[in-house]
């Protein structure tokens, strides 16, 4: 089921959790776009290339000061990125359960030929290794099984028929 984001509360955080190409970016469009924290855009502020992994760690900075200052003004934030190691997850939702912000995973289950070919019609700078799709891809279903161990409040799932019927592409 593909959640209506407009309809949360004013400050909930909602995280995706993906592979690249799974359809993450198009789920975070129907939202204004002040409010997505994207890894890509903030690499491609600081080194005009989306793709620049050198600045990955800079980015990730700028992305943690993003969430904390969102999450203190209570304002709703999405996170597009794959976040499918639960470090990663847990440095996003830091902030949020610090300011008893409501907590919401999107977890996106893709079909993983949907995810290369998506993947595939990217840029250069930007196309993720198909062995990498992969891994993500198999770390996507493992993360899901503990979202709400770690905090997440509540948890969606975009599914194959969703993802088949362009709803969650």
């Amino acid at each position: 089921m593909i959640p209506d984001l407009s309809s949360f509360d004013a400050g909930t955080l909602v995280c995706a959790v993906g592979a690249a190409g799974s359809g993450k970016s198009t789920l975070f469009s129907t939202m204004p776009e002040s409010s997505i924290v994207c890894l890509d855009e903030l690499r491609l502020r600081l080194a005009d290339d989306a793709g620049n992994q050198r600045v990955t760690p800079q980015a990730v900075r700028m992305q943690n000061l993003i969430l904390r200052t969102r999450m203190e003004l209570g304002l709703t934030t999405g996170v597009d990125s794959t976040n499918v190691e639960e470090r990663v997850r847990a440095t996003v939702l830091k902030p949020a359960l610090a300011h008893g912000r409501r907590t919401v995973a999107v977890v996106f289950l893709t079909p993983l030929e949907t995810c290369l070919a998506r993947n595939a019609l990217r840029p250069a700078n930007t196309r993720v290794p198909d062995d990498r799709v992969a891994w993500q891809h198999r770390q996507t279903p493992r993360s899901a099984a503990r979202l709400r161990r770690e905090g997440f409040a509540e948890v969606y799932f975009v599914g194959v028929a969703d993802a088949a019927s362009g709803r969650g592409a």
